[in-house]
């Protein structure tokens, strides 16, 4: 099955996986939802994640996190960069989410990273999504 957006699909996953209190979530494999999941895990959003070969396209596996009194970590993810409408950042207009509390993640020329990594970095490019 194709999706035109795949990581809209990848946040919706999660999303509903998350709110209905699931363990894991899986979604088809691709370079970037990798990339993302990296992100989320080092941002401490989920426990871990993994790539399973399923002889196909691949599977990635999300293992989601939770508070002590079983309350989902990730409040929210949205998608801003979409396949329709590209939004692009300069350095100087990366977007702070809830002032700092969430992070941007960015695919610029130097990979996938959150937008403290990019100001650090000095570097701008696509905003793909916010996480909370």
């Amino acid at each position: 099955m194709s999706f035109s957006d795949p990581i809209a699909d990848m946040l919706t996953r999660i999303r509903n996986a998350s709110k209905a209190r699931k363990e894991s979530v899986d979604m088809p494999a691709s370079k970037l939802k990798a990339e993302v999941a990296r992100i989320m895990k080092e941002q401490g959003f989920v426990k871990t994640f993994k790539v399973l070969d399923d002889k196909k396209q691949g599977v990635i596996r999300v293992f989601l996190k939770y508070t002590s009194d079983n309350k989902p970590v990730i409040v929210g993810l949205k998608r801003i960069s979409k396949p329709g409408l590209r939004k692009y950042s300069s350095i100087a207009k990366i977007p702070k989410v809830y002032q700092g509390i969430g992070i941007a993640v960015l695919s610029t020329s130097k990979g996938v990273m959150t937008d403290e990594e990019a100001r650090k970095a000095n570097i701008g490019g696509e905003v793909l999504c916010y996480i909370w």
